[in-house]
């Protein structure tokens, strides 16, 4: 077994700390390692299904963080295809959450929310990918009333 040091905020490891008290781990690495492998199984389950699919990406970020507003900004402009609508809250002085309604392939909504979640001053970053079949439509018939915008389509 590898023996690694890694760096966590004073809140992250109170969390940790706590969790590894409720599930009764014998020690911090224990339950670091089974975050790990539960995240891991998690990926290796989302990654089985790659079709079309909707998606809410939400996540915590410190908007002070050097240059990661401008980041974050860059990368989706980057995937502005993927982009339904993006939600932003002021959570405090320091954080805010923001809430982005994705639809596109299972594989570039996951790349896209990495990009997000894996820029410093990112936290709790959660992607919740639901499958949409053809993406077609939304199942009450052809002819329903109302028309569906279509940015990219010429009709």
């Amino acid at each position: 077994m590898q023996r690694i040091s890694i760096t966590i905020d004073e809140d992250l490891l109170s969390a940790i700390d706590a969790l590894s008290q409720k599930r009764g781990y014998a020690s911090r690495s224990e339950a670091v390692r089974d975050i790990v492998r539960e995240t891991l199984a998690q990926e290796a389950e989302a990654e089985a299904e790659d079709g079309p699919c909707v998606a809410a990406l939400s996540y915590v970020y410190q908007h002070e963080t050097r240059e990661l507003s401008k980041r974050l900004t860059s990368v989706q402009h980057d995937h502005h295809d993927l982009s339904v609508s993006t939600l932003h809250v002021h959570l405090s002085n320091a954080d805010c959450l923001e809430v982005t309604v994705l639809k596109g392939n299972a594989g570039a909504v996951r790349a896209f929310a990495d990009a997000v979640t894996s820029q410093r001053g990112v936290r709790h970053g959660h992607l919740n990918v639901i499958p949409a079949g053809d993406g077609g439509g939304h199942g009450h018939g052809d002819d329903h009333g109302h028309d569906h915008a279509h940015p990219h389509r010429a009709d």
